[in-house]
This record gives C-alpha cells, structure tokens and sequence, in this order.
C-alpha cells in the first residue's frame, strides 16, 4: 500500500526525497480575498451569504445564545462529557507547568534596569475546523493554554452544519461551555477569519490573534490577513512519521499510520525504518487493517498518496537525518531504548515514545498540545502552547547616573552608522548638545 524509497547507503537532501501532499495556499490566497473583503465591508450579510453558499444552511443567529451551549453540555453522554473533563484536567495541568515568570528583572549597573514582563494577548478569536470530524478536541487544545496565559477575550467560531439547525456540532458546543466560553459563532471558513480580523458590528468585536487550524482556505485568510491579527501558523495536511526498528510491533506501527490517514486524504503517513522485515509486515498489517476501518476509502487515498511513504534507512542514526529533515509534526519513536534515541531528535512538532504512547494519546489526553506545525515548520516553530498568547515586552528603566556611565558607548555607536540624532539625544542629557 505505501511506496517504498530507499535511501540505504546514499548521502542524500532527505527534504527532497520525501514527499509531501500539495498545498497550493496561493492559489487559495486569490479565492478567499474576496471575500474576506466582502466581510470587512457588508458584515453579517457577507456571512449570511457565504454560508449559505459554502455550508448550504445560514444559521438563525451567528453567535451562539449562552443557553444552547449549556443544553449541548448537558445532553453530552456521560462518557464523553467524563473523558472531556479529563483531558482538559490534564492539558491544564501542563499548560500551567508552561507559564514563565510574569517579569524578569536584571539590574546591569547601578541605576540601569531592563525587566521583560510578559503580557497576555488582549482578545483572540480560535477557529475550529467543522469538515470530516467534529474536533472538539481542538476547543480545548487552544482554550486551554489561552486562558492560562490570561489572555481576557476569547471568542470561537465554528462552521454551521445544517443537521444540527445551523449551529457547530454539539459537541464541540459542550466543550466551550464546559470550558466557560460563551462566545461562540457559527461561522465557518474563510468569512470566520475575516469576521475576527475586521470584526462585524453588532455582532463580533475584532481580535488580537486568531488560531486554530482548518482547510486550506482557513489557511489562505490566515496569511491574508497577517499583519491585521496575528497567527499561530499556518496548518498543512496532518502527518506522522514513525522511525522503528526491528523490535517495533507492526500493528501498533500500521494502526497509528492508519491513524492520521483518516483524518484527510492528504494526510502523510511515513514510516523510517532500518528493517526490510518490519516494513513489509507494517504493510500486510495496513491492507488488513484498512479494511475493517469506517473510513477505508479516505485511509486507502492518504496511505497510497504521493505523501506517504516507506523510507528504508541504513540504521538509526541514517533514520534520525531523515526524519530530522523531514520535520514531521507528529513523530513516533518505536526502537530499542526509544527515549535515548528520541532526545537527538532536532526537528519535530511533538514526539511520542515507545510503544505505549501513540499519537492519539496526544490528540486528545496526554495533557500535550496537538496544535503542532505541520509541512516542515517543525524546523522553526513550536507547537500551540502558553507562550504562544503572550508577548514578552522590555521595560527599560536608567537612572540619570546609569546613563551617564554609558553616554560615550552609545555616542560612539550612533557616530559609527552615522545617525548624529542618536547620539545627541544622549548628549542633551548630560548637558553636552551639540
């Protein structure tokens, strides 16, 4: 089921020999501008219009009535309602344990002070994606750490789906509710960033930030509008990459390839592995598998895609350059001594070790953010986390003494790029103007 490339023996650019699906953002960049400017002009008559042109029902109101949430809270099953308390407990626990130290103070010399003082973004607008799965799970992933960062504002949108009377699925209602968020729209798409960015009169007061990850036109108004708010990034299709041994357990490898494969038919499943063995039985396991699965048609189109892969490597070491390169946004280690191989790991969003700590652990309950980067932004980006709602700000604070004890460097220095304004807005405060 998966292609097979094998790198043995080859000293190669790994970023070229792994393929990933296409994600044409700006192609769509030219699809959404319209209509992220037909909200900033017409409001909540854009919004009536595009979604009853992309999600086939407008909803009787776009925000959410507090009530409706609650209802939705209630009448969540038991079961579901207990294992959505206790991911949150646990995705709170550590985002609490990710909060840095409100202010940082170092006092150079006597009289010359720089603090960093962290500052909570003011208001921010999360997207959750309605498409093939209702995510709840993504409620919590950028609630949870937006609240404990202290962030005051929180409002979140959600596509309106006409089986449920035109408002986000019900699930994803609860989990706002039990999370004390009470606005909440059923907007979807594109129109909902736009919402955010300009904000809707009457109905929605424009953001900060906007996260969350959605299609590839929620992508394409994400980066159009960068600049008006900000972004946490700018989400591709989800993959997994699995770099294994001999030791590895070919079902629990095939069924967490199988994992991410349903959640999108461009979704990469790669496998990185020093054994021919294993590779083949991970496959046989895939076919078998597969099969069972509700979605045995999106699986087979993700798994048999340009995007996934078998890479057979030399040894370890030749599998960590590989994945180190490929910068998967999730990464399973399932090899003997898996935690030792997995801290020289460089490049990746989250990683799982062993073989008890598969990717779906993270998605919903580790108490990790599965809000990761994706498309090889693991190279410089983290995932979604407390320090993503906060700005770090310097406060400098000199006496007239501790510039004093400074004003001939920062003279030199100004005379040096030439800009004399500089250094004369020193000068003047020690009585030398010139």
């Amino acid at each position: 089921m998966l292609q097979t490339i094998d790198v043995r023996g080859q000293q190669l650019d790994y970023r070229r020999v792994i393929p990933r699906a296409e994600f044409d953002v700006e192609h769509a960049v030219e699809v959404v501008a319209p209509i992220c400017r037909a909200v900033a002009e017409r409001g909540e008559d854009a919004l009536a219009e595009f979604a009853e042109r992309f999600d086939h029902v407008v909803p009787p109101s776009f925000r959410v009535p507090p009530e409706q949430l609650a209802r939705c809270a209630d009448e969540l099953d038991p079961a579901v309602r207990a294992a959505f308390e206790e991911s949150i407990r646990r995705r709170r626990a550590v985002a609490e344990a990710e909060r840095e130290p409100g202010v940082v103070r170092v006092e150079i010399a006597p009289g010359a002070v720089v603090e960093q003082k962290c500052i909570a973004v003011g208001r921010v607008g999360l997207y959750v994606p309605g498409g093939l799965a209702p995510l709840a799970s993504s409620v919590l992933m950028n609630v949870v750490p937006a609240q404990v960062a202290g962030v005051g504002s929180l409002a979140v949108a959600s596509p309106p789906q006409a089986e449920f009377g035109g408002l986000p699925h019900p699930s994803i209602l609860g989990m706002c509710h039990l999370l004390g968020v009470d606005e909440v729209y059923a907007v979807g798409g594109a129109q909902a960033i736009a919402m955010f960015a300009h904000g809707v009169e009457g109905l929605c007061a424009p953001v900060d930030m906007v996260t969350g990850p959605g299609n590839i036109y929620v992508v394409a108004a994400k980066r159009l509008l960068r600049g008006v708010i900000g972004i946490d990034s700018e989400a591709g299709p989800t993959e997994i990459a699995v770099l294994a041994d001999d030791s590895a357990d070919p079902a629990f490898v095939a069924a967490d390839l199988l994992s991410q494969a349903e959640h999108d038919p461009l979704a990469g499943s790669v496998l990185v592995t020093d054994s021919p063995q294993l590779a083949r039985a991970v496959d046989a396991e895939l076919t078998r598998q597969a099969s069972l699965t509700k979605h045995a048609e999106r699986v087979h189109t993700a798994l048999s895609g340009r995007q996934s892969a078998v890479i057979l490597v030399d040894d370890i070491a030749q599998g960590l350059a590989v994945v180190d390169a490929y910068a998967a946004e999730h990464l399973e280690i399932q090899t003997r001594d898996a935690y030792s191989v997995a801290q020289r790991v460089r490049n990746a969003g989250a990683i799982f070790v062993g073989p008890y700590s598969p990717v779906p652990l993270g998605d919903y309950s580790a108490g990790s953010t599965h809000v990761l980067p994706t498309a090889g932004a693991a190279r410089h980006s983290s995932g979604l986390n407390v320090k993503s709602f906060t700005k770090a700000v310097h406060i400098i604070d000199y006496s007239a003494e501790g510039l004093a004890e400074l004003a001939d460097t920062i003279e030199t220095f100004a005379a040096a790029e030439d800009l004399p304004g500089h250094g004369a807005a020193i000068a003047i405060r020690r009585g030398n103007a010139r």
